[in-house]
């Protein structure tokens, strides 16, 4: 018996490093034209077969992974930089910026030049927002301790989507998911005093304490939340634009609400999937631990 569950132990082993394997090149490539055959390679899978294996491992299609995480660059690239129309389509894999913005169109509401002047990112810096902060709901909440597994992920927090589309493949394989489980998303640095490369953070699972036990086997980690009085903005909107909704919680909200900061990493808890979601409304609750003495 102990050699049967051994040997699927490996087996499940496999094959989340052959799909780890996939997630990586398809985040590191994006730009590139990815071949369904050359995946399928990638992960050592039968071309036949692998496109559904890979939709029952990941909960979508390659093809929607692809299309999903393109846009989510581009959109980041229109609000964070001054990169052309047709950089950005390039930079996305898109033969033409036609191509380019009939599909961000489709899935944004909008064209990207109009994204770029008028999409969510930009109400956080409208004159209204130094006045009042009644645009966001911002609500003091009791939050009770969490158990979690995590992975960690270095680099530019708008990456961390690699670490999470790995962490549904491991949840998947070891039948994590259950009713009340919940995405939690931690950053441990500030960005603006901490260069990109360095930036570290943790995509993570919501488990029972027997699951995390029993689930703490690499690459997963057990990672802990301890109780607290938290800040809770809810926000709605794309993530790429999510990073404004900071700049008006610390400088606008936090300085006028009485409130001091708790010496502890902020979180988000992703509210809705990305995968059937459409990123105007995706839901995020941002959790800012706050002093109590």
């Amino acid at each position: 018996m102990n050699q049967e569950l051994t040997s699927i132990s490996a087996h499940r082993a496999s094959y989340e490093r052959r799909f780890q394997r996939v997630i990586d090149y398809v985040h590191e490539n994006l730009e590139r034209d990815l071949d369904l055959n050359v995946l399928a390679d990638i992960a050592c899978m039968s071309p036949y077969h692998w496109h559904r294996i890979y939709q029952a491992f990941c909960g979508e299609s390659l093809a929607g992974t692809v299309k999903r995480l393109r846009l989510q660059r581009a959109a980041g690239l229109l609000a964070k930089t001054e990169q052309s129309i047709e950089q950005i389509a390039q930079a996305c894999a898109y033969p033409n910026v036609q191509s380019f913005t009939r599909i961000f169109s489709s899935v944004y509401g909008m064209p990207p030049a109009r994204y770029r002047k008028e999409g969510s990112h930009t109400q956080f810096y409208s004159p209204q927002h130094l006045r009042s902060d009644t645009m966001f709901t911002v609500e003091i909440k009791e939050v009770p301790a969490m158990c979690l597994l995590a992975l960690p992920h270095h680099g530019d927090y708008m990456g961390i989507g690699q670490a999470f589309d790995q962490l549904q493949g491991l949840a998947a394989s070891r039948q994590l998911f259950g009713p009340h489980s919940r995405s939690i998303g931690i950053y441990l640095d500030d960005p603006s005093l901490v260069e990109e490369a360095k930036l570290r953070s943790w995509a993570c699972l919501t488990v029972s304490p027997e699951q995390q036990a029993n689930q703490a086997q690499s690459p997963l980690q057990a990672y802990d939340i301890a109780a607290a009085t938290c800040a809770v903005l809810h926000y709605q909107g794309p993530y790429s634009d999510m990073h404004a909704a900071y700049e008006w919680l610390f400088g606008v909200w936090l300085p006028a609400s009485g409130y001091e900061a708790a010496d502890v990493a902020v979180y988000e808890e992703y509210l809705n999937d990305p995968r059937e979601t459409a990123p105007l409304d995706l839901r995020t609750d941002i959790y800012l631990a706050l002093r109590t003495n």
